[in-house]
């Protein structure tokens, strides 16, 4: 996803309060959506959908029993079914929030429903429902003019660049919808509740997961998992995550068998990747396929962060974008450490 989600339309959004009722607090529900004029419609679908303009991993709803029985999965069907359900199922989600997020740590919050249309998504015009919670608050100087002079006040409210936790459904006719999430806590009971207990979300075994979780998984064994042994020369991480990044960015479909060779050649390499890929696919509870399609998508994501950037001290940065049999590493005589690059044209 990128800016283009700007285009997408906030037609209706209502505020609850969600406290946490294990500490006393209560769910307080409107009893009306907002009223919406342009200039508050545009800014609020900036500050929400802004979240989303990289790519993120796609979720379904899921139960155990049935995905009937998934409560914020029924409540988002009744939204994009007819508008006049809107406040009611608003309503519906807010109490769902409260009975889940008993955890002590979670904290109180404004929790907000919104309603997209013409949300761009994999090609396609979606409608969409958001669902974002707020549980931080800043201090704000009010300055304002009487008279003569100005008069310096103090109001609480809410930064729109810091949005704790939201979540993006998205219907594209999908059972169970796509959905997009994010959560500024990324650890502990916090963490876990809302995509696991109040959303009751998936990962989606698709092309993008598969592209997405296998470049991750690389990127973190070339750069701690490889022993210095086995390749702890920066040089050789720098090849072996080119290698890595131009085999997604060569071919259409992945095989497992392919990229080892292509990539590590070396059987040591090879071996100590597979255990590597064990540890992280039963840390992160996603099976990865040895056969999938690549997803362009997942791939311009993690080019991003495939780049090699060589720092040196705090001197030099060398952004290395391949070939790293032009640069030779030593150390003179004084003990000093070097790097000697190679070029054939300067531009």
């Amino acid at each position: 996803m990128d800016n283009s989600l700007k285009t997408a339309i906030l037609k209706h959004a209502i505020i609850h309060y969600v406290g946490n009722k294990n500490n006393g607090e209560l769910l307080h529900a409107s009893d009306a959506p907002l009223q919406l004029h342009t200039t508050l419609s545009e800014t609020l679908s900036d500050a929400f959908l802004s979240k989303f303009s990289t790519a993120y991993d796609h979720y379904s709803f899921t139960h155990p029993s049935s995905l009937q029985f998934n409560e914020v999965h029924s409540f988002a069907v009744q939204l994009f079914a007819a508008s006049d359900h809107f406040t009611s199922a608003s309503v519906g989600i807010a109490q769902h929030l409260f009975e889940t997020a008993v955890h002590p740590k979670i904290k109180g919050g404004e929790l907000y429903v919104c309603g997209f249309e013409g949300l761009p998504f994999e090609s396609r015009i979606c409608k969409a429902v958001g669902l974002f919670k707020t549980e931080h608050k800043s201090i704000f100087l009010d300055v304002a003019l009487e008279g003569g002079s100005f008069n310096l006040g103090l109001k609480e409210g809410v930064e729109l660049t810091r949005i704790d936790k939201g979540c993006l459904i998205i219907n594209t006719g999908k059972e169970g919808f796509d959905v997009l999430i994010f959560d500024n806590q990324n650890r502990g009971e916090d963490a876990v509740f809302w995509k696991e207990k109040f959303l009751g979300l998936q990962p989606q075994k698709d092309a993008f997961n598969q592209t997405n979780h296998l470049l991750t998984l690389t990127k973190q064994f070339i750069t701690t998992g490889l022993s210095e042994e086995q390749g702890g020369d920066k040089t050789e991480q720098f090849s072996l995550l080119g290698k890595s990044i131009d085999y997604f960015k060569s071919n259409e479909t992945f095989d497992i068998g392919e990229f080892q060779t292509a990539v590590f050649g070396d059987e040591d390499k090879i071996e100590g990747f597979r255990d590597f890929g064990s540890r992280y696919t039963e840390k992160h509870d996603f099976d990865i396929n040895s056969n999938f399609d690549i997803s362009a998508q997942a791939v311009k994501k993690q080019s991003r962060i495939f780049k090699s950037i060589l720092k040196l001290d705090r001197n030099f940065h060398i952004y290395i974008h391949g070939n790293t049999d032009m640069i030779e590493r030593g150390r003179d005589s004084d003990g000093r450490k070097f790097y000697k690059l190679y070029y054939e044209t300067e531009a």
